[in-house]
């Protein structure tokens, strides 16, 4: 079959680190093809060299057999190429239609702003990604997930062949991930080729007809998914045998570390639940469930309108993230980019931005002191990094994840909300965030972590609570939950306590 898209010999450099080296890449018309490879192996600076968000320093692209030069995102709309981000290149005060027709050269722009053409122009990319808002919803209104969606509208709108798709599921639940796997089948049909980065083995084996593995950023090899298997892949992608943690089989603390009943906001309506010492409580739930809000309540983000939060059997009143710090309340956010981290700022620097006060004396702050408490953690947690004074943002997505963690541990928080801590990393450091949670909770913390992968909740927790339209809808025990009960409790309510 001829390719629609083939890249040869590519390569990139970051100062004096090699992103990719000589990497190759080939995509048929029509098909779906996946991206594989640990964080850091170079399949997402690849796919934004296509996209040409960034600039390659040697190789060849050829769309339909012709040499093309991709040097910015408009010449790849010309070729026919899209792509929806993992970190979301969304405008946040700009309207949900302006984000689409910004830019997009099937839009016919005018002199002047007319606001009902526009409407009309996005409703119909809207409904089909399942985004059921308005297109004069600024966006950032919107919850992560539903960005998302925006972002893979925004892609259909330009009409491409060529769609490249980087961790496009990573915020979304089940209901809205099937929805964008029935929208890639379709765009097969058109003969629409799919390029799919993701770490889900579930979801590459499912959707796509080859797989393409990167490594250190070169390219490992390519193998037809009805000939391999998950094993094969992991082994490609890591160089070695990885094992997989089983789910632990804790005892539960009968004392109550975190209790809360009927906590009402302006985003969540009389949500009731127990957390036990040395428990991890998954929470589950469509997109807008209020999964995010309840974490938001408890770090003192959102204001409580009424209900009670007891920790240690006494009642608390977060009204501030510095307030939830030391009162013991930690939360890792779900966008570790817009709400966690200081992008231009060091690892170091990251890691102790909730404790300065602890580190300085009389004003100026002790960096050997900085260092000497960070340096244990990073070591706990695997932290892969060339030095402490290394700017956040040239770690990979893993590693940017753990910096996240440091910094919420540093502040040592016996209750712990992860939201979504494993969103958009590959298989290798999901098991290590998976096993510093176990250590979490064998240390007796409180941790509560949302996830939108019911699997990986399933091997985590011991409960999972499952949210519904701002509220409890049900908790389950995890050690006899199904995905098909969780999910029927969180689109219809139906559900169990346990």
């Amino acid at each position: 079959m001829p390719d629609l898209l083939h890249v040869e010999n590519v390569s990139k450099h970051y100062g004096g680190v090699a992103a990719l080296k000589s990497a190759s890449f080939s995509l048929w018309t029509g098909e779906v093809h996946a991206l594989m490879g640990e964080n850091g192996a170079g399949k997402s600076t690849l796919a934004k060299i296509i996209a040409g968000s960034v600039k390659a320093d040697s190789g060849a692209i050829q769309v339909d057999g012709r040499a093309v030069a991709i040097t910015s995102p408009l010449d790849a709309q010309r070729s026919g190429t899209g792509m929806i981000y993992q970190e979301l290149d969304l405008f946040p005060h700009l309207t949900v239609g302006e984000n689409i027709v910004v830019g997009n050269l099937q839009y016919r722009e005018r002199n002047f702003v007319r606001f009902g053409e526009i409407d009309a122009f996005c409703r119909p990319f809207l409904d089909q990604v399942g985004l059921h808002r308005s297109a004069r919803t600024i966006a950032a209104e919107l919850s992560i997930g539903q960005m998302q969606l925006l972002a893979i509208a925004r892609a259909l709108s330009m009409n491409a062949r060529i769609l490249l798709m980087d961790e496009p599921t990573s915020s979304l639940f089940d209901d809205s991930a099937e929805r964008l796997f029935g929208l890639i089948a379709d765009l097969k049909q058109h003969g629409v080729s799919v390029v799919y980065v993701s770490h889900k083995m579930s979801e590459i084996f499912r959707i796509s007809d080859r797989i393409t593995v990167m490594r250190d950023g070169e390219t490992i090899g390519t193998r037809k998914t009805s000939e391999t298997n998950a094993d094969e892949i992991i082994r490609m992608m890591v160089g070695r045998e990885l094992k997989a943690g089983g789910r632990k089989d804790r005892k539960r603390s009968s004392e109550v570390l975190l209790s809360v009943t009927g906590l009402k906001t302006s985003k969540l309506k009389n949500v009731s639940f127990d957390l036990h010492r040395g428990e991890v409580l998954g929470i589950a739930g469509l997109v807008g469930s209020g999964r995010s809000e309840l974490g938001a309540a408890l770090f003192g983000v959102d204001q409580r309108e009424s209900g009670i939060i007891s920790l240690r059997g006494n009642p608390v009143a977060p009204h501030s993230p510095r307030h939830a710090i030391r009162l013991g309340i930690g939360l890792v956010p779900e966008d570790r980019k817009l709400q966690g981290l200081m992008m231009q700022m060091s690892v170091l620097e990251n890691s102790t931005l909730g404790v300065l006060g602890r580190l300085q004396s009389f004003g100026f702050l002790r960096s050997s002191r900085e260092a000497a408490e960070a340096q244990p953690l990073f070591r706990e947690l695997a932290l892969k990094y060339s030095s402490e004074d290394a700017c956040v943002s040239s770690l990979s997505g893993g590693n940017q994840q753990k910096v996240l963690l440091a910094k919420c541990l540093m502040a040592s928080p016996e209750v712990l909300f992860l939201d979504d801590p494993t969103r958009g990393i590959d298989v290798g450091a999901k098991e290590d965030i998976y096993l510093i949670i176990d250590k979490l909770a064998s240390a007796g913390k409180g941790v509560i972590f949302v996830s939108s992968e019911l699997p990986e909740l399933l091997r985590c927790c011991d409960r999972i609570l499952v949210m519904r339209e701002g509220s409890a809808a049900a908790i389950f025990d995890g050690a006899n939950a199904t995905q098909e009960q969780i999910m029927a409790s969180a689109a219809i309510g139906e559900g169990a306590s346990g």
